[in-house]
């Protein structure tokens, strides 16, 4: 590390750098990859006692960010509303559906055809993304696949307005079939845009791995791309507060209105994206890696199976399964003609494979996380609203995310660093099932309470029962629960994906991680006869059991894994060629 005269400067290797805000103008400069080649990397003693800090975000990161912020709107400001749109039945004189003073409804079909349907929504737009994911990777590249999956989810908007204008809620039954095709065609945009638009976020950060910088005061710090990518994954959740609007919309004017200015909103999509077109970092398409990928596992478990499974498990999970596909073990005259990769690539996609079965539990934290879109809204329904729609308390989860992610990024994960408290990945989704589980104990409790104060008793979601005497605030706690979890297990989640996925893999990665959520839905679809009175109470406390003990089998599962984090970051960047072949 140079050291320089003057105390405006800090340096990087061997470049000289005005402050951390000159990080970006210098990862775009034409010095870009010489820089990165000449960062000095931490030792492990200063990866634990160096204070850890994010690098400077790029224009092009904040307009994918900003294009991602207008999905994420659109997409939740539309089905928040799904609940109130499917479940209720249209108040007297009302056309749009707008409940006014009292409650809001369209369709009439019932509480459990409501949680069938949003399940169903959320099994959808989480199973697409595999679809979109491989077509980015094999033959579109992230944004064109990104550009056409805006285009169809546009549509999609446009019939979820339809369905929702008053001639046609005059026919329930055509407005069910109208909702259904658009939640169809708006899955598909949405699977091509949600497995690439974080990868392709992500990777217009030009720094990738950690390097060590001295600041003008002294201090030597490492520029972490973890804390990168969290801030800028972190960022786009303020876009939920648009769900807020949308069910004040809905109350006051329709639900035509409420599906309206999403649509508006998302109309910012496809202009961003052709403002910024030249200013984009794009990774070019290498051809589908997935065939590599398990050619790779098949080579390395030649020999390695037995009649005994307890043997065969062993073989398989054993720290040297790996060596004999490494490139640099088979000799040039043996070496199959698919193999177009160096060894740090084989590590690569052990660390890829890894990080997908580090997903296989969540889908027992996506069912907690799932009950805040259909049943937490019918039971708010069910108490005292003081005026309010029963579908704007679960904004209280965004909002308490926009209040508490500053917090723990600025704050309290700092400070754990600096205590030597290794709150790592692992750690952190651990405590995000638990936190979940913590959840849906609260909302049992507050169901067990409705109950026993309705004046129908276990039948408290009868159309014109009077609400029990509770306070619908009752639910805060439940909502602010989750969005802790969020906050340790889904925003981990996001990081982990795209941080130990190979660099033609992250798309791939990232629709395993979001094929969890799909998973779960299709779980949540054998629980809804859970979702009606009288066995609401039964419904949340399954969650919490099945929450609770994900977050154990995941922490006995994945422990050890824990103990490889550093190593794992630490995988030099590998060639893969397939134009050799």
């Amino acid at each position: 590390m140079e050291k320089t005269t003057d105390d405006n400067f800090f340096v990087v290797a061997s470049h000289v750098v005005k402050d951390e805000k000159d990080l970006e103008s210098l990862s775009q400069s034409g010095l870009a990859d010489v820089v990165d080649a000449d960062f000095v990397a931490p030792t492990e003693e200063e990866l634990n006692t160096l204070r850890h800090v994010p690098d400077r975000v790029n224009w092009a990161t904040y307009l994918i960010a900003f294009i991602e912020m207008a999905e994420r709107f659109s997409f939740y400001g539309s089905t928040v509303v799904f609940v109130n749109f499917i479940q209720q039945p249209r108040p007297a004189g009302s056309p749009t559906g707008a409940g006014f003073n009292g409650q809001s409804g369209a369709l009439g079909q019932g509480q459990r055809v409501s949680t069938g349907l949003t399940t169903l929504n959320q099994f959808w737009s989480y199973v697409t993304p595999l679809l979109g994911a491989y077509v980015a990777d094999t033959y579109w590249g992230r944004f064109n696949t990104i550009a056409v999956s805006v285009a169809i989810a546009l549509v999609g908007h446009v019939l979820l307005i339809v369905s929702a204008l008053p001639p046609v809620l005059d026919h329930p039954q055509g407005a069910l079939g109208v909702l259904s095709l658009a939640i169809v065609v708006m899955g598909l945009g949405t699977g091509g845009f949600k497995s690439n638009i974080s990868p392709l976020i992500a990777e217009q950060q030009k720094n990738l791995k950690p390097f060590v910088v001295t600041r003008k005061d002294g201090e030597r710090v490492i520029i972490d791309p973890t804390l990168t990518t969290s801030r800028i994954y972190m960022v786009y959740f303020i876009s939920l507060v648009g769900q807020i609007t949308m069910v004040f919309a809905e109350k006051w004017v329709g639900f035509w209105l409420s599906y309206t200015l999403p649509t508006i909103v998302y109309l910012c999509c496809p202009i961003i994206l052709v403002i910024g077109r030249n200013l984009y970092r794009r990774t070019p398409p290498q051809g589908s890696v997935l065939g590599n990928t398990l050619r790779i596992w098949r080579y390395a478990a030649r020999g390695k199976w037995s009649w005994n499974p307890v043997t065969t498990f062993k073989r398989l999970t054993a720290s040297d399964f790996w060596d004999s596909a490494r490139p640099s073990r088979i000799p040039p005259e043996m070496r199959p003609g698919w193999i177009v990769f160096d060894d740090a690539w084989v590590d690569e996609v052990r660390r890829g494979l890894k990080a997908c079965t580090v997903f296989c539990w969540f889908p027992l934290y996506w069912l907690t996380y799932n009950q805040m879109i259909n049943n937490l809204t019918s039971q708010a329904a069910t108490m005292t609203l003081h005026g309010a729609p029963n579908d704007v308390i679960n904004n209280l989860d965004p909002l308490a995310l926009i209040v508490f992610i500053p917090i723990f990024d600025g704050f309290i994960y700092p400070f754990l660093r600096r205590a030597g408290i290794n709150f790592s990945p692992i750690r952190r989704i651990t405590l995000g099932f638990l936190v979940g589980s913590a959840a849906m104990v609260w909302a049992a409790v507050t169901q067990h309470y409705i109950y026993k104060m309705s004046p129908c008793g276990y039948f408290a979601g009868d159309p014109g029962c009077d609400p029990a005497p509770i306070n619908v605030w009752q639910q805060t706690g439940a909502y602010v629960l989750i969005a802790f979890s969020e906050i340790f297990a889904s925003i981990t989640g996001l990081e982990y994906a795209f941080t130990k996925a190979p660099g033609n893999m992250k798309s791939l990665v990232m629709a395993v991680f979001l094929f969890a959520s799909a998973i779960a839905a299709a779980l949540g679809e054998a629980f809804t006869s859970l979702s009606q009175d009288p066995l609401l109470v039964w419904n949340y406390g399954v969650m919490a059991v099945l929450s609770g003990v994900g977050g154990v089998l995941f922490w006995l599962s994945f422990y050890k894994l824990d103990k490889e984090e550093s190593a794992l970051n630490k995988i030099p960047d590998a060639h893969y060629d397939p134009n050799s072949m």
